[in-house]
């Protein structure tokens, strides 16, 4: 970046360590896929901090279950409004589906059971499970978002039971691995940042424990670096590699469930956490556990993210951190739109592009990259969504009104197009063409004054 970019960038990041007296605080910005920057503030073990240094993750673990989740969706081993019990039987929630438990609306208990899980030692699955009576449900599955690290424990163990190994290792071979993060671990390994609790009375420093969690590790046990982080922020902003098909994060990136302000500033997908702030759309995940604070954001729509990690249980305001961050970096150096050049488009689409009604109201049909269709009305934001091509003559609407949706393409006896079929709504190359299959018929005495 422009040294004027790097050096705002810098002075945010040591404001807040500075502010908030942070004992080490590391960051990076990530733009289309790429770590694009990094700094560091404070010390660890009398040196500054790299982008090698493992900080604890807390509940960004629960992104990289959700993303092993999603797996299993798309490999058709379950169904997300699957119950629980269908895949973890016995337990006293079961009626709670996967897709609840991904986007903390199954009604479970915040907390488990029993001690302070993130400062003691945890138990065994089963242990786990005989703790959590019917008073386990504080809320009706579906009712509300009430965050739930059990249900994040429990997620662990759908994994290991489908693959037949603990969950951490299905995150490592499934999630870890192809996306490159060689230095996220269970437990700090080489150098790391060791958790402090600063004194809000006076510039002092209590060590923190870090135990391992057991069977509530899925909720916020890992350790990674700012190499590492941006990779994940990366992945979630849409470089997926071969992990995930980019429509399936785009699908965890959407909005589940929202907070109950009147207009919506903060939500969950499917294991993501979700921003609106200033007209952005934000995604990712903020993480704490005793001694550590971590965030990841991006926004989809520039293409730009950003990562914090330090090592306090509290102070830094870590998310407005990493969106300042994004902000900084896109006011200082907008990204240039993409040029625009021609390329190769399936002969047998052009057929159906241009105008089309629906009913009385235009839409313009166009082929967009990737043989995919966009549907837009010609006024206004109306009932614009993007098609995937499902082959003979059919395709799946990807967002907006018609996402899930199928069109379809009828046809005359010499193969013109004649209309679109989309979900019952007949849309025709003249408004209302007597010609087309409309539902409940046209007037025969047609248009009039």
């Amino acid at each position: 970046m422009l040294s004027s970019t790097e050096f705002a960038l810098l002075r945010r990041l040591a404001t807040e360590q500075s502010a908030a007296r942070v004992p080490s605080i590391v960051a990076g910005v990530v733009r289309d896929g790429e770590l694009t920057w990094s700094g560091a503030r404070g010390t660890v073990e009398g040196t500054p901090p790299d982008n090698d240094t493992q900080y604890r993750l807390g509940s960004i673990t629960k992104s990289l279950v959700a993303a092993a989740v999603m797996r299993l969706r798309d490999e058709g081993r379950l169904d997300l409004n699957d119950p629980l019990d269908k895949h973890v039987p016995g337990t006293g929630f079961g009626s709670a589906t996967i897709a609840q438990l991904l986007s903390h609306t199954g009604g479970l208990t915040s907390e488990s059971p029993g001690s302070w899980w993130e400062r003691s030692p945890g138990g065994s699955w089963d242990t786990l499970e005989a703790s959590l009576t019917s008073d386990a449900v504080k809320n009706r599955p579906g009712s509300r978002f009430h965050y739930s690290n059990v249900g994040y424990g429990v997620l662990g163990e759908l994994l290991a039971r489908h693959r037949g190994t603990s969950w951490l290792d299905v995150v490592r071979a499934e999630i870890l691995r192809p996306l490159g993060m060689t230095r996220t671990s269970p437990h700090p390994e080489g150098r790391h940042a060791r958790g402090w609790a600063v004194h809000p009375y006076a510039d002092v420093l209590l060590p923190e424990p870090t135990p391992d969690a057991g069977a509530m590790a899925p909720a916020g046990q890992l350790w990674s670096t700012v190499n590492d982080l941006a990779r994940w922020t990366a992945f979630v902003g849409g470089h997926t590699g071969e992990v995930l098909h980019p429509d399936t994060v785009a699908e965890m990136r959407a909005v589940a469930t929202v907070d109950e302000g009147d207009s919506w500033t903060a939500g969950y997908g499917l294991g993501l956490q979700l921003v609106r702030h200033q007209g952005r759309r934000l995604a990712g995940h903020t993480g704490s556990m005793p001694g550590f604070l971590a965030c990841t954001i991006t926004d989809s729509g520039t293409g730009t993210g950003a990562l914090v990690l330090a090592n306090t249980t509290s102070g830094p305001a870590i998310l407005a951190l990493a969106i300042d961050l994004i902000t900084i970096a896109d006011e200082h150096e907008p990204n240039l739109p993409a040029e625009w050049r021609p390329s190769e488009v399936d002969p047998a689409l052009m057929p159906l592009t241009g105008l089309w009604h629906w009913g009385p109201t235009p839409y313009l049909l166009r082929v967009i990259p990737d043989g995919m269709l966009s549907l837009d009305p010609v006024r206004g934001a109306g009932r614009a969504s993007r098609f995937r091509p499902l082959g003979d003559d059919a395709w799946l609407g990807l967002d907006g009104y018609y996402a899930g949706e199928t069109l379809r393409v009828g046809r005359a006896s010499d193969g013109t197009p004649t209309h679109l079929d989309l979900a019952t709504f007949v849309f025709t190359r003249t408004p209302y063409d007597p010609a087309a299959p409309i539902p409940g018929g046209v007037d025969e005495g047609g248009w009039r004054a």
